[in-house]
């Protein structure tokens, strides 16, 4: 990421975007360009040899006009405040989006998972749950997983809560195991929720699976779950990547092998895999597959991946954004010129937040869901919601993003309106 790139000023800048095509209240607006609440606590932990290292964490609550807000934690050397703001406020849309009621939250910690051990990390994850709690909790703000959090991490965090108010809370965190209050199919649901909005542009767009291509960027939960219910469905799979390189194979990668491969690699990455030409240089790998001349490509990695810099180079006919943020406007301008057709983060992964949602649901009633339930009804909600989508898209005439980011705007707006101002 440029030292000059802001990610808080492009989300404003899209939230600036939509007021002005909807004639926004500018009271509204300016309630909605800032967020309702930002925490930054010193995360002070005693490391395996025996020192004690002190790191930053974040959570920012965006907006809660529609209910308790939602959003991960994430674990990352890059991680700031900014960031993390943005990726609060873009969680208000996607909640929007996607018709749940909860508004948008998010939160970090500044660290290197990588160089750290499972000691270290539980004992990180806990002293910042314990700095949070004042602000968290199954009726105001309820974590989940994110960039190098996981199930493991949610359990310490639902664990450090509980110890907190001395009893079990199972719903203050989403992505938890199955066995302390989790849900069936949490744990591939973004990826499948992408797949699912893919398949549906797919068609809309003349694109069939047996004859179709795709690349994956970023090979994590997210893309490699997209990969394998795609593949599933008969798309064939030409390049991935990950943090270190890429994958490529123009007759299509064998997904089951890879998968494989990948769960049995100590740190899960594509390197020695047989199937397909590896690149290890990981700028030239991630240049390459956005630059594949693909049917379908899915960045499912980061934010601000497709840029000003490389948008010219992209060949694929239809984008569906995995990642939150992975496109820069500058970036959607060349796209839209090309004819390129862009599925938006807030609606193609929405898929993780929405069974995270049943999964609070179950908790808070202690009534659990089977499997085939809840992707039914995750599946009923992802394409619903790209319906509405593509109606406001039909009926205001603009690109899925704005129609997307409209939707949203005005669903929070509604809420604002009613509810006021207190006191």
């Amino acid at each position: 990421m440029s030292a000059s790139f802001s990610f808080w000023n492009m989300a404003c800048q899209q939230l600036d975007r939509v007021a002005k095509r909807v004639d926004l209240d500018p009271d509204v607006h300016a309630k909605m360009r800032h967020c309702q609440r930002a925490l930054v606590v010193s995360v002070p932990i005693r490391m395996d040899d025996g020192h004690v290292a002190v790191f930053e964490g974040y959570r920012v609550q965006h907006n809660s006009e529609r209910g308790p807000t939602k959003g991960g934690v994430r674990y990352h050397p890059g991680v700031t405040l900014d960031e993390v703001k943005a990726l609060a406020m873009l969680m208000t849309w996607k909640c929007a989006v996607i018709g749940l009621p909860y508004g948008g939250a998010k939160g970090g910690v500044v660290c290197d998972p990588a160089a750290m051990s499972r000691g270290e990390i539980e004992r990180l994850t806990r002293r910042y749950t314990s700095e949070i709690s004042i602000v968290i909790g199954p009726a105001k703000d309820i974590p989940a997983p994110d960039v190098n959090t996981n199930p493991q991490v949610m359990s310490w965090m639902m664990d450090t809560y509980s110890m907190t108010v001395g009893y079990s809370v199972p719903g203050v965190v989403t992505g938890k195991p199955v066995e302390i209050g989790g849900s069936q199919g949490r744990m591939e649901a973004t990826g499948r929720g992408v797949a699912t909005v893919l398949i549906a542009a797919a068609e809309r767009y003349g694109l069939h699976p047996a004859q179709s291509t795709v690349a994956i960027q970023g090979f994590g939960n997210v893309g490699a779950s997209a990969a394998k219910f795609l593949h599933g469905r008969g798309f064939k799979i030409v390049g991935v990547a990950d943090v270190n390189g890429g994958l490529f194979n123009p007759r299509g990668l064998d997904v089951p092998a890879l998968l494989g491969h990948v769960q049995r690699s100590p740190r899960r990455l594509l390197a020695g895999f047989g199937g397909g030409e590896y690149v290890a240089d990981a700028a030239a790998a991630n240049a390459r597959l956005l630059a594949l001349p693909v049917d379908v490509l899915a960045p499912c990695a980061i934010e601000n991946q497709i840029t000003a810099e490389n948008a010219g180079t992209v060949q694929a006919k239809l984008i569906v954004e995995g990642a939150n943020g992975p496109t820069t406007p500058e970036a959607d301008e060349i796209l839209a010129r090309a004819g390129i057709v862009v599925v938006p983060d807030i609606l193609a992964n929405a898929g993780g937040v929405t069974v995270s949602y049943f999964e609070w649901v179950q908790d808070l009633q202690a009534n659990f869901w089977d499997e085939e339930d809840v992707n039914r009804s995750l599946d009923r909600h992802m394409l619903r919601s790209y319906n509405d989508v593509g109606e406001v898209a039909a009926r205001e005439k603009c690109d899925l993003r704005l129609a997307a980011q409209i939707l949203a705007v005005r669903r929070v707006a509604k809420a604002a309106t009613l509810r006021g101002i207190y006191p």
